[in-house]
Formats: structure tokens, sequence, C-alpha cells
């Protein structure tokens, strides 16, 4: 699934330049991230990425003491195939309430003698059968014992059936439900989403099973490892069409309860896990490939979408993605058709259904004339991602959601390739250190932390299932791929994927069924790879212990050490660790500008002698970042880099620049060198205009404005950046003839959108005279918008912060009225950037209202606000006030539930704040935090680093800042 949530780049890159303006300017903003991716989240989700929340680590509590008591399915029967008719209503009834009916048989073998059978359901009102929720009979001349007993175990969402004899093993069986559940808006199961046409509200009956709502839509037995095969039937109105995961057959008209509807029903799926299906009932249309197209696809979504080419984009890309999958895994795509649709309520970033993917809006429309670059590489690499997840994920599935790591990590890294596939001018590649490994360090430095793969046991409940979904099952999963892949090489590593899948395809597995299929990998390859390891002993150190270590490197002696890497030294890790907190460490290293044999670090301490290095020389390790870790050296050689940095940059990699300046950060974070010596690694910023090492400078700076954007050392800090960023101001507006054109390089792109949000913030005069024109010929003009989409996030928020009332109205009225979503998200975003506190509090009552900010998009709007000085405190007062309501209302155990507790305390510094936060989490622990609790216990740890942190640094960084300021020269 794609991460829950995704911010623009241009987006992300004004967030990140957080509070760098003054505030009558620009106002500081949490940026929420997320590809998958976003969702991923939040994805999806994903701008980079806002750590999402960590999984309880202790076990489930006393074993239960009925089989229905378990959150797991016995062992004792096994599906087979599904018969399923829903007819969704999608006018609401008498009641007031939108529903939906159904009917399904399940043909299951029994594996085991039994009596008892639990399946899956919840939330479903079930038709009685002579006192029973259900019929059960033999097949194959098999004789169905009677039923007993019958109930719903609301606790474990079981069916529970009691038999008065046992099922025999080996024999077939079929039982049967009739059902009636509401079609709800709460963007889980079988749901219900809305937009308008005009002033006409239509309704759209849709799908989001994963991880564990299958069973809100039918009885089922919904774990991944439970596979079957489906044959689905739909009845839906006259004017709409019904999609599933198969091809549908020939839609009959029929006459059911009176009505004149349509029946489609669609052909037997794969064998396939229940987390995947997927069936919509709308209004939409779609465009499609060429009749004589080998795998028909179909790009669906609002009518008005698709006649204004919002979907041509994702038909051009998904064909030669597919075939880049077919090549890179050396297997065919496992289905004949790939229908991709665009819904207005999604939970998620996008969905792998198989053959029926779902998206959010922004992740798969895309409109030149309003859509910014960012906009276009989000849709390329959830498409990508979502592809990936055809082969890996639906062929071959994780036995149980303790292995979802691998299932989304994996798609996370390889979407990069699928999307470098589609776009090889873009260099997609690298940015994969800005999307995901720079920021899930943040989060796997934290003691509260937690490992890649998890005991099966401590992963049962629904909510504990949902903790899975955040930035380390996606990012840091990606993360040790890539640096698998690298040390593997590619080709190896590609080799070992095809196996894999042709092994076990159409069933389940576990991590090391793949480490085993690449070890098969290594041991054929000629030459040898030389590794100091198996792949699995390699790798379980990876995977199996959270966290990474920082290397330190000793140019001098050549001595080089590992430990492990914390944020907060002071934080206690009670987590144990079977490996001591030690890695199997590959170094690609390079001495002054050239790259060097690659050298393994196999326990804490080691050396290797030609990593010394003579007078003037220099050396950085862990080239383009292709490892999980972080460096550190002896101070003359971080003095010989930061010259090397001023006299020549370019002697560097581009994504060593922007790893010097990140690893400097969170050292000094970590009290490990000096924060000086960090914020030295910005000087040579003056001279660069490459987007990676400014956008890396602007997320460790941005964590400066949130400690000291309510203090005195935030004049100091805005005179310096205005002083590094000016050059880069004055670069950008040469190259684009005075801002009448667009840089043509993707990352030039928004290195642009970099040069006016921070010389904006920074007070630069003809920069906000700029902006603020811009949006007044707007505001004059409705009709004609003078902005290019790749600068609207950036001068919708500066313009909203330097006006008022006008301006936010403005804003928001165009916001209600805009028809591509990517747009909508640009003018959310920018509303929280006001500066007058009564538009935020109005703003935050929006989000409890559906009618005005969707479901979907209200914890992310909250997270802007709160990322606004002045909206932060109103944001968190807010929280805590409503929270049993947002709780309930919009789903505690969401993917993104946890980014609302992270975005709204990440400001938090004082003894204050803390006791608040502790207070917060004692008031509201009866009713729990559902995917959120870890996220809570992150943010006390958080606060107290803060604290640490800002009492330890704030006077001499306030002395850096004066003095840089105040300086003429580099």
């Amino acid at each position: 699934m794609g991460k829950g949530l995704y911010i623009s780049k241009s987006l992300g890159i004004v967030g990140i330049i957080a509070g760098v303006g003054a505030i009558s300017t620009i106002i500081a903003l949490s940026v929420v991230y997320s590809q998958e991716k976003s969702k991923n989240e939040v994805k999806p989700t994903d701008g980079g990425v806002t750590p999402a929340t960590t999984p309880a680590s202790t076990t489930t509590p006393s074993t239960p003491k009925e089989p229905w008591d378990n959150y797991r399915l016995p062992d004792s029967v096994a599906p087979i195939s599904y018969n399923v008719t829903l007819w969704p209503r999608l006018v609401i009834n008498s009641d007031g309430l939108y529903v939906f009916t159904g009917r399904s048989s399940v043909i299951f073998k029994c594996v085991k003698e039994t009596d008892l059978i639990l399946i899956h359901s919840n939330k479903l009102n079930l038709t009685m059968f002579n006192g029973h929720h259900a019929k059960l009979i033999g097949l194959d001349g098999a004789t169905a014992p009677a039923l007993t007993k019958t109930w719903l175990e609301v606790a474990t969402q079981y069916l529970v059936v009691q038999l008065d004899s046992k099922l025999v093993s080996g024999k077939s069986y079929e039982m049967y439900t009739e059902f009636i559940g509401e079609l709800a808006d709460d963007l889980g199961g079988f749901y219900r989403s809305e937009y308008f046409e005009g002033d006409q509200k239509k309704i759209v009956a849709t799908t989001q099973m994963q991880p564990t709502d299958a069973r809100k839509a039918f009885p089922c037995f919904d774990e991944p490892a439970m596979k079957a095969i489906f044959h689905m039937t739909l009845i839906h109105p006259h004017g709409t069409v019904a999609l599933a995961n198969a091809i549908n057959f020939e839609p009959a008209n029929i006459t059911m309860g009176g009505e004149n509807v349509i029946q489609t029903s669609f052909a037997p799926t794969e064998i396939m896990s229940t987390y995947l299906l997927a069936f919509v009932v709308s209004e939409f249309t779609f465009k499609k490939t060429p009749e004589e197209t080998k795998i028909l696809i179909r790009i669906w979504a609002r009518r008005k979408a698709i006649e204004e080419g919002q979907g041509d984009y994702a038909l051009e890309k998904t064909g030669p993605i597919l075939t880049f999958f077919e090549k890179y895994y050396n297997s065919s795509y496992p289905l004949t058709k790939s229908d991709q649709i665009a819904l207005p309520d999604f939970s998620a970033g996008a969905m792998e259904n198989w053959g029926l993917i779902t998206y959010r809006e922004t992740a798969l429309l895309y409109n030149p004339d309003t859509s910014s670059n960012g906009d276009k590489e989000w849709v390329v690499t959830v498409i990508s991602h979502e592809l990936a997840h055809m082969w890996f994920g639906n062929l071959v599935t994780m036995k149980w959601w303790n292995d979802l790591w691998l299932n989304e990590g994996f798609a996370t890294y390889v979407s990069y390739l699928g999307a470098d596939s589609a776009e090889p001018t873009w260099n997609i590649k690298n940015l994969i250190v800005l999307n995901e490994i720079q920021g899930v360090m943040a989060v796997d430095a934290l003691a509260s932390s937690h490992p890649l793969s998890s005991r099966e046991e401590d992963i049962m409940r629904p909510e504990q299932i949902s903790e899975l979904f955040d930035s380390i099952t996606y990012s840091k999963g990606a993360a040790v791929l890539r640096m698998l892949s690298e040390f593997l090489t590619e080709d190896v590593f590609a080799k070992g994927l095809s196996t894999y899948l042709n092994q076990f395809k159409y069933s389940n597995t576990v991590y090391t069924d793949l480490w085993k299929n690449l070890q098969m990998a290594v041991d054929s390859t000629t030459p040898s790879l030389e590794l100091p390891h198996t792949v699995e002993v390699i790798m379980n150190r990876w995977i199996l212990q959270m966290g990474f270590p920082v290397v330190t490197i000793n140019t001098r002696t050549g001595n080089i050490n590992q430990k492990h890497f914390l944020l907060d030294p002071e934080s206690v890790v009670d987590r144990p660790s079977e490996f001591n907190y030690e890695w199997f460490v590959p170094i690609k290293w390079m001495k002054t500008g050239i790259h060097q044999k690659q050298h393994w670090l196999l326990k804490k301490e080691d050396t290797h002698t030609p990593m010394i290095t003579n007078v003037n020389e220099w050396l950085v390790a862990n080239t383009d970042m292709s490892g999980f870790y972080r460096v550190n050296y002896d101070s003359e050689n971080w003095e010989n880099l930061l010259t090397q940095l001023a006299t020549n940059l370019e002697a560097i990699p581009v994504i060593n620049r922007a790893q010097i300046i990140d690893d400097a950060f969170n050292l000094a974070r970590a009290n490990i060198v000096s924060t000086i010596l960090a914020l030295r690694t910005t000087k040579f910023l003056q001279k660069e205009k490459e987007y990676m090492p400014w956008q890396t400078a602007n997320r460790n700076l941005d964590y400066f404005y949130l400690m000291f954007d309510r203090s005195e050392v935030y004049g100091p800090m805005q005179a310096y950046i205005k002083k590094q960023v000016t050059p880069l101001f004055n670069y950008f507006k040469d190259i684009t003839s005075n801002w009448t054109e667009i840089p043509s390089g993707h990352t030039d792109q928004y290195n642009q959108v970099n040069a006016i949000s921070m010389a904006c913030s920074t007070g630069v005069n003809e920069c906000n005279a700029l902006t603020t024109s811009w949006f007044e010929q707007w505001m004059n003009d409705s009709s004609n918008n003078p902005i290019n989409p790749n600068l609207r996030s950036t001068v919708y928020c500066s313009a909203i912060a330097a006006g008022g009332v006008e301006e936010w109205n403005f804003a928001w009225k165009m916001y209600k009225n805009a028809s591509i979503a990517s747009e909508a998200d640009k003018l959310m975003y920018a509303l929280s950037c006001t500066t007058v506190p009564w538009l935020l509090n109005r703003y935050l009552s929006y989000c409890l209202d559906p009618e005005r900010i969707r479901k979907q998009d209200a914890t992310a709007t909250i997270v802007y606000i709160a990322g606004n000085v002045i909206g932060q405190p109103l944001a968190w007062d807010f929280v805590r006030a409503n929270w049993e309501h947002i709780f309930n209302e919009y789903g505690g155990g969401s993917f993104s539930f946890s980014r609302l507790i992270e975005g709204t305390t990440r400001r938090f510094s004082s003894d204050f704040e803390y006791k608040q936060l502790l207070q917060f989490k004692e008031d509201n622990a009866a009713g729990g935090f559902g995917s959120a609790t870890q996220a809570v216990d992150q943010a006390l740890e958080r606060t107290k680093a803060n604290m640490n942190w800002v009492a330890v640094n704030k006077k001499e960084v306030l002395k850096w800042f004066t003095d840089e300021s105040a300086s003429e020269t580099y």
C-alpha cells in the first residue's frame, strides 16, 4: 500500500523551510510525507518523511481461554473459493443510512478435525436461518454436521459456529451467509465516497480492505495466508459501472426487490488474499490502452477529470512500468488487465488490489496546467510502487503481518527503479535518499524505535497490525533492501528475486525464504562476491534489531569503530538485542575523489590502514549513502572536508555533499560532534546550486526553527539564512529570465522553489514583492491563475501569511471550487499559513466538518496548522479538547493517525510542554491511542531530548549566527 499522505515537493519545501521567515511573511509548517507515498501516506503516506508511529513491543497478554478469544484463526480449515454478491444502495434509506446487502458462500476444506468454525465478520448484521447466522452443507459426498450454536464475537471480530459433530479432515464444505452492512464514510471495508458534479452529489461505493477490513464487506477468513479464488457479483443502479479485481462478464438487466438494476459478474480471480480484494460502483468513466495491447490498462476517475485529460499521464506511464517490472522480475504480469481508479475519499496514498488498484486522486491524476513537477513525480512513483506489488506482495504474499516490512519496503525501493525507467532524465533513483533514508533515520535513532521484523506472536490485534504501517516498515525497509542490492549487485539481487517469485507464486512466505533465494543467486555468481557471511547472517542484524550504527573513522590511524546511534545519548534502550546492537557494515568509500575497494566492518572496532590519509587528503565513507548508517570522522578529516567544500565542492559527489550535512547535524544532536561544526557544513551553500544539499540543509535547519523561532536566536538565524540563500535566489532569477521561465532540470525546478521560499521567508524584499503581486493578479482575475504550478504552494503560503481575511477567504473559495485534487491540496496547506489566530481556530473547527474538510484530510490539516508557530498552541489545545471525538470519528486505527500526535508536538522543548504531554497521556489512558500509542511515547522522548538540546546549545548557537550574519566573507 502506498504511504498514507503525500505533500507535493514544492509544498514540502515550503514546509521544511518552516519558520524561516518573519511571521509577517511565512509561517512554519510541519511536513507529512507519504509516497504509498502517503501512502503511503500515508502512504502514503509521504517533502520529507515525518515519522509515523512504531508498534508496541509488549507481547499479547495471557493465553486466551477459548478459541474465539484468540485474534488468530485456527489452522483447522482452509478456504478454497468464495461466491459473493453485494448490492450497495447509493441512496439514503428511511433510517438515514447508506447500506449494502449481500450473500456469500465460502467453500473450505477441513484440514484438521474440528467441531468449531471461526470466520471473520465485523459490523455486519447477519440473517438468521433457523436460529443460526449461517447454513452449512457438505460437498462431494461429505455430510455436514448440524449447527448447535452461532454468535458474533465482537472483540475478536468472529462469527462463531459450533457444530454437533466434527468436520472430517480432507473433506470440503460450503457455508452460506446473508447480511446487511452500512456503507459508511469511514474509509474502511466497503465504504462510501462522495463528490459533486455541479450541485449534484454523487456517491461511490468502494473498498479498502488492507489490513483487516475485508471482514466488514462479507464474512471471510481474513488473514493473508488464507488465500482463495473469489467469484464476485455486484448489483448496481443504471447509469453506474461496476469494477472488481477480475474482468467483468457482460452486465445483465435484472429486477431485484422490485427495482430494475444491473447485475455485473466477474471472472474468477487468481488465488489471492482477502486484503487485496476490491470492488467499486460509480458513475466514473475511463481512458484505456488500444485494443491490440497485450494487457488492458484503464484509468478510471470522475468524468470531468477524465475529460480534462487528468488520467493521460498515468495511462502513458503504466504500460512502460509494467514492462520494466516484467523484465526486472523475469516474470510475466500475472493478470489480463490493470484497472487504476482515482477516488475522492481514500485513506492511504494507494492500494495494490490485484487488478484494481485504488488511489487518492492526487496519486493518479495529473494536469499539466495546474499540477507541479512534484505532483508528476508523485504520480509516477506511486504507480510504480503499486505495480511492483503485483508480483511482490500479490503473487507471493507474506504469511503474516509481522513481515509487512518486506512487502512494503521492497515496493518502496523498487518504485524508484520503475519510476526511473519511466522518466530516465529525472535521476529519480537518487531521491530515495531524501524521500526515504534521511527521514527514517530520525525515527530509527530513537530508543522507542522497533526492529523491521516483529515476532509473529507480538502482532495479533488489528490495531497492532495497523501500527506496522509506519516509516520504519516503508522507508527503512527500502533503505536496507537498497543496501543489500548494492553489495550483492543489482543483477544478483534481481536473479534471486526471480527464483523467489517463481518458487512461491500464489502462496505465502516468510522473509527467510527470500534470503535463501538470494543466497542461491550469490552462490551461482562468478566471480565470487566475497561476502563475509551468508545473506541471512548479514541481514539478520539489520532487520532483527532496531536502529543503525554510527561508524567513526580516524583517518590518522585507520581505526574504525561502530556504535548504536541514538539522537538522545541519555535515552535508555530497554529492548534487548541478541546482536548487542552491532552490525555487519558494508563501507563504500573514496579518498580525495577516487573510489576505493569496499570494506566490511564486522566487529565493534577494527583497523583498515588504507583509510589513513596524508596532509590535505580527505575521505568520504558511505558513498552515495548506499549503506544505512551515519559516519563520523576525526577532526582533521572534518576540516579537510569543509576546506574541499569551500574550494571545489563538486569534487565530492552531490549525494555525499547532502550526507555530510545530514550526518553532521544529527551527530551534533547526539552530542558526538559540536553543533557549530554542523552549522559550518552549511557555509558552502553560498556556492551550491544543487537541490539535494539545499534540501538536506533545509530539513536540518528546520529543527533549529522549531526550537528557536520563539526566542532571541530567531533574528540572527534569519539574517544568516538570508545571506546564504540570496546567491541562489539571484541564480534562479537569471536562468529563468527574471522568473518568466521554468528551469529544465527536474531537481532544478525543486530548488527554484527552495530559492523563492527561503528568500521570501527571510525578508528578501524583491521576493516578497514578486509573490504578493502574483497572488494579487490571481485575486483580481480568479479564472486566470498566473502562478506556475511548481511555485503555487510557496506563493499561496507567502501571500496568505502576509495578508489577512480577504486573502484567506479568497483561498478558501478557490479550495472549495478546485476540481483538481493536487491544486486543492496546495490551497489546503496554504490556508494554514495565516498569522490571524481566529482564522486558524476557524480552520481547525472545519476539520471536524466533513462537508468542509474531507475526513481523509482532517489530520493533515491539523498538522499543517500546528506547523505554524502561531497555530501550534491552537492546534495542540484543539486536539486535547476534541481527542475523544477525533479518535472515534476519524479512526484511531488509521494508518496516518500517529502523525497527528507527532505533528502537534514536534515543537515541544520546555518542561511545561512535557508536563502537558504527560497529562494528555494520563487523561486518555483509559480510551487508549490506537495506532498512535507509540507515537505518544516517542513524543515524550523527543520532547525530553529537545529540552536537553536547547539547554546545552542555545548560547553558542546564538553567538555563531550573530557572528556569521555579520561576516562579509565566506
